[in-house]
């Protein structure tokens, strides 16, 4: 056999293997919470056959795909990375073969728009929270800002006098944004260098005080804070309620796909809800043909 043809079962093969696989995907330019997530798949999908990540069968991936646990999305998402993973091993010669090549991909149900009503985040916003909390629903709200966006925002990513936002969004994508008046209003109060929201407690990226907190952190205080005021969704609700606004409010699809940051316009369409009185409207407006009635 050439190279190492063969399922590594030592762990520290293993582990050397992940780590090789990681420098491929950053030599790709892949994010690294992108790459992080990835091995984090394997190793959760190896861990749960008791295998080593290169040892994964057929019937092991499927047994794990078949989980009723996991949602169909996130279904999709361990296939892309099973897959990816897998088509390494063998273009590295670590395997001869692809377990994962004749395993289609998962189907995933039509995803429909899941905003937050006008009025819960009018009740959400008279809410009693801390202000930090308050902030964060209105970078999601107003801002359009995803949670991993909101935790690693930085005084120097506002630029008050070209009255504008800077995110290094997902994937590594780097955009700057017009400002939303209320951000400017709530920019006032927050140091105009470093993380606005640094974390409390020490977590895998940053000690106390001395980097952000983390996404699941972002997510999870605003989710109690939707909790508390009675009020349905998460905090990806609020970005769907964005773009659902800016189209609401008069703006073309493709605006909205901008804002939002989407690099496909048909994403963009499942944050975007269409009320009932568009849809009616827009039938009212077709022509009347032949007979008038």
């Amino acid at each position: 056999m050439v190279g190492r043809l063969r399922a590594v079962r030592d762990g520290h093969e293993a582990n050397e293997l992940l780590q090789d696989w990681a420098l491929a995907m950053n030599a790709r330019g892949l994010a690294e919470r992108t790459v992080r997530e990835r091995l984090q798949t394997i190793m959760r999908v190896a861990d749960a056959a008791t295998v080593s990540p290169d040892g994964l069968t057929k019937r092991q991936i499927l047994t794990y795909l078949s989980r009723s646990d996991i949602s169909p999305s996130t279904r999709a998402s361990y296939h892309v990375t099973i897959k990816a993973w897998c088509s390494w091993l063998v273009d590295e010669g670590v395997r001869e073969d692809n377990p994962a090549a004749k395993i289609p991909r998962p189907r995933v149900p039509r995803r429909r728009p899941r905003p937050v009503a006008t009025a819960h985040l009018e009740r959400l916003l008279t809410t009693r929270m801390h202000h930090r909390t308050k902030t964060m629903i209105l970078l999601a709200a107003f801002q359009g800002l995803r949670v991993h966006e909101i935790a690693k925002l930085k005084g120097e990513d506002v630029d008050l006098l070209g009255s504008r936002l800077y995110v290094k969004g997902k994937g590594g994508v780097d955009e700057w944004l017009p400002l939303h008046p209320r951000i400017a209003a709530e920019a006032v109060g927050y140091p105009r260098r470093g993380y606005w929201f640094l974390a409390w407690k020490d977590n895998r990226a940053a000690a106390r005080g001395k980097g952000p907190i983390l996404a699941r952190s972002v997510s999870t205080i605003i989710g109690n804070a939707m909790a508390r005021a009675g009020v349905p969704g998460s905090a990806h609700s609020l970005r769907h309620w964005y773009g659902t606004q800016l189209v609401r409010s008069g703006a073309d699809l493709r605006t909205a796909q901008t804002l939002l940051r989407h690099a496909s316009l048909a994403t963009t369409q499942i944050y975007v809800e269409i009320g009932e009185d568009r849809r009616a409207e827009a039938i009212s407006r077709l022509p009347t043909l032949g007979d008038e009635v």
